[in-house]
């Protein structure tokens, strides 16, 4: 779904459609074959007034494949998928004024005698594409994956939508502060450039990269596919963006799944800093794992010989840079980007990727003794990610969506205040969780933060040890929206659940509601 950058809020590792090099589009002609809304959508914006002509845009479904390198559009085609643009807004105050396209695509139902209706999916991130996603979810959905028409889209700015993209020297912008105040230094200096990057590249559209434009181009969305209501399957930070339709458009949603959800209170720039604990603790039990596998990786005995190994590692980043791989594939990390990827590692407790990270760390520790060995190709592919501009749209739409939603504190002092406070309990992930980003050095966001005023019933899928969204902010959430049930599965150190985890009892639950509609009565459990 998108990389396994889970820098940020995103789910299971793939990565992301390249972005589509096309110019806004021109204002869609009126046609009529969807049914207009005429309810508010939280800020006193209604259809009419020239919304309309976009609610009831007539789409013009085709091929996917947008090349012959299209791959993935390739991929989409045999499936039996269709794609389209949807006209949208940049400004929606503005509805007369520039328009961008955001991507969909749909694999219609084929039970039409038993057709539910559409279901919309959003995988995360910020930025994270879902066009791609529908084949996988019709496969998680069984039995009654037929009976809905399962919709993708690539949200504003992100994959194959109208692109933005801020030429960044990386390819997103979540480091750690490192173990010094020169590295701290160092990450300012960066978050400063790489916002001034987009300002200078991309003024004019910064404003308008938010959550709540997501929204009401998913509302858009839902007119034009012709659906009085419409279902929605959201992961990660796809569950705050489903929470905010739910607020900002009640009543225009049927059966809302949200997995690995997070709480509005939770979201913003320094959305991990109130995570620590759990990747901690994450890394404490792949620690365990690794050490029963020293045999294979050579990285200590014991839970606390592995993390010590870590320790040597950071120590000796600290002191350079270690040089990863051979040519044409070679890498300089130091102590504010190990951090990074050893928090992308522990978001996933099944043995495939506990054993990706423990290569990882193998390949970190032989650097510290100046043996270089070629890189595995996924190691090697996220390091171009992490350490290149390979994919700065992805880390540019990312970064303006969440910056774009929440203030951030302006003062650098006070992440650095907060990094020396948390080292003591927290030497690793502290100083990268409490880090300073380009938000600190963006404009201030043009409307304010949503915030639950109703409920809403929806289904919360949630995993105890979650490293992303903490299980304390999916039982947030479901406190905070009456009506919500709790599907909880236990002793899990695994981000997103629902077709991604290979739990049957989670997705014979969900399956179970995406059937019937109906709730659970009260909230339910599952083991892993």
């Amino acid at each position: 779904m998108t990389l396994a950058l889970a820098v940020g809020l995103t789910t299971s590792p793939a990565l992301a459609a390249p972005p589509r090099p096309s110019l806004p589009a021109s204002p869609p002609s009126p046609t009529s074959p969807a049914s207009p809304t005429s309810a508010a959508d939280g800020t006193g914006l209604r259809t009419g007034g020239g919304l309309d002509r976009y609610y009831h845009q007539r789409l013009s479904w085709g091929t996917c494949m947008q090349s012959p390198e299209d791959t993935a559009g390739q991929d989409l085609d045999r499936a039996g998928v269709q794609c389209a643009d949807v006209t949208v807004p940049l400004d929606y105050a503005a509805p007369r004024g520039r328009t961008i396209t955001v991507a969909i695509s749909r694999l219609k139902a084929t039970d039409a005698r038993h057709r539910i209706g559409s279901i919309l999916l959003n995988n995360g991130g910020p930025g994270g594409p879902a066009v791609d996603s529908p084949p996988a979810i019709r496969k998680a959905m069984k039995e009654v994956g037929p009976r809905y028409d399962i919709i993708g889209f690539d949200p504003r700015f992100v994959g194959r939508s109208t692109p933005l993209d801020c030429d960044w020297p990386v390819s997103f912008a979540w480091f750690s502060a490192g173990a010094s105040r020169a590295g701290f230094d160092r990450q300012v200096a960066l978050s400063k450039s790489l916002a001034a990057k987009c300002r200078a590249t991309n003024a004019s559209v910064l404003p308008h990269v938010t959550t709540r434009n997501t929204a009401r181009d998913m509302d858009v969305i839902r007119g034009a596919l012709g659906e009085r209501k419409i279902s929605y399957l959201g992961y990660s930070y796809g569950t705050y963006l489903g929470t905010v339709y739910t607020q900002m458009f009640p009543g225009h949603y049927d059966r809302m799944v949200l997995d690995g959800a997070l709480s509005p209170d939770d979201y913003g720039p320094r959305l991990m800093k109130n995570a620590v604990r759990e990747n901690d603790e994450a890394l404490s039990a792949w620690a365990t794992w690794a050490a029963a596998r020293h045999t294979r990786y050579g990285l200590g005995r014991s839970r606390t010989a592995v993390l010590a190994t870590i320790d040597h590692v950071m120590a000796k980043a600290a002191r350079g840079p270690l040089t990863l791989g051979t040519a044409p594939d070679v890498f300089r990390v130091d102590d504010t980007h190990i951090p990074t990827l050893l928090f992308m590692g522990v978001a996933d407790d099944t043995d495939g990727s506990r054993a990706f990270l423990a290569e990882q760390v193998k390949t970190l520790h032989k650097a510290t003794e100046n043996e270089r060995t070629a890189l595995p190709p996924d190691f090697a592919e996220m390091l171009r990610f992490a350490l290149t501009g390979a994919d700065s749209s992805f880390g540019s739409a990312q970064t303006a969506i969440i910056c774009g939603d929440v203030r951030a504190p302006r003062d650098p002092e006070v992440y650095w205040r907060d990094i020396q406070r948390t080292r003591a309990a927290h030497p690793l992930f502290g100083p990268l969780t409490e880090n300073i980003g380009p938000c600190a050095f963006w404009n201030t966001p043009r409307e304010a933060p949503t915030r639950i005023t109703h409920g809403a019933p929806a289904l919360i899928v949630a995993a105890t040890g979650d490293p992303r969204t903490t299980y304390r902010s999916s039982t947030t959430l479901h406190a905070q929206l009456p009506g919500s049930r709790l599907l909880t599965l236990k002793n899990a150190n695994r981000h997103a659940l629902y077709g991604e985890y290979g739990n049957a009892c989670v997705d014979d639950k969900v399956n179970r509601y995406l059937a019937t509609g109906k709730l659970p009565r009260k909230d339910e459990t599952c083991v892993k």
